[in-house]
Formats: C-alpha cells, structure tokens, sequence
C-alpha cells in the first residue's frame, strides 16, 4: 500500500477570485473550475490546492486552518524575489536551525503559504 499524492481542499468564500490570485499573482495556472457553488484547482509543476466550499455537513463561517502549507522549491530565494513586493508577507527569507531556507505569505484568505529549500547539505 504506498500513499500517492497529497491535494489539500481549502475553503474559500470565493472560488473564482481566490483562482484569480492564485494566478495572478503567485504565477499558478488554473485548473479545473466548476462554479461559484462547486470548486476550483490551482497548480504549479507539482503542487495542486483545491478550492471549494464546504459541503452542507460542515458548520463553516470562514476560511480558518490553523497550520501553514509548506511547498518545498529549488530555490526559495527566486520564489522571494517573485512574491515579495506582491504577496501579504508574513515573514522574510531566512535560514533556519532546522536546515531550511523560507519564507511565509499570507493569501488572499488568510491560509499560510511557506516556501522553502534546503540547506543542511
């Protein structure tokens, strides 16, 4: 049994403009789009977040996740340098203890994005 893929669903107020950020300005394509009332798909070479309202079995007031999404890159300085005067910046690039070089935004929800690479080598 090997687990595949993993595509986080988060929940928006607005697909559609939620989809237009994402492209517009974190550089992601937009996938599929089913309505305002179904969901949407953005991606960027391996990395997929569905985007939907939550069904009708879920009590939902707004969008609220209380971790981050962390989306490994090849060069998180290059990632900085495209989002930073664009993107709502939680904290700048860094080098951390943990063998990590990131930095975090916030999109146009709220939900924590993080970009980072390695450096314990």
């Amino acid at each position: 049994m090997q687990l595949k893929e993993i595509t986080p669903i988060l929940w928006v107020d607005n697909i559609r403009s939620t989809i237009d950020y994402y492209v517009s300005t974190l550089g992601f394509d937009e996938g599929n789009y089913v309505g305002e009332t179904g969901w949407g798909v953005v991606e960027k070479h391996k990395v997929k977040i569905m985007l939907s309202k939550p069904n009708i079995h879920i009590p939902y007031e707004k969008p609220v996740f209380t971790g981050s999404l962390y989306i490994r890159t090849e060069d998180a300085d290059a990632w900085w340098g495209f989002l930073k005067d664009k993107a709502d910046i939680l904290y700048p690039i860094e080098d951390f203890e943990y063998g990590m070089r990131e930095f975090a935004i916030r999109d146009c929800n709220g939900y924590i994005l993080q970009f980072g690479h390695d450096i314990s080598r």
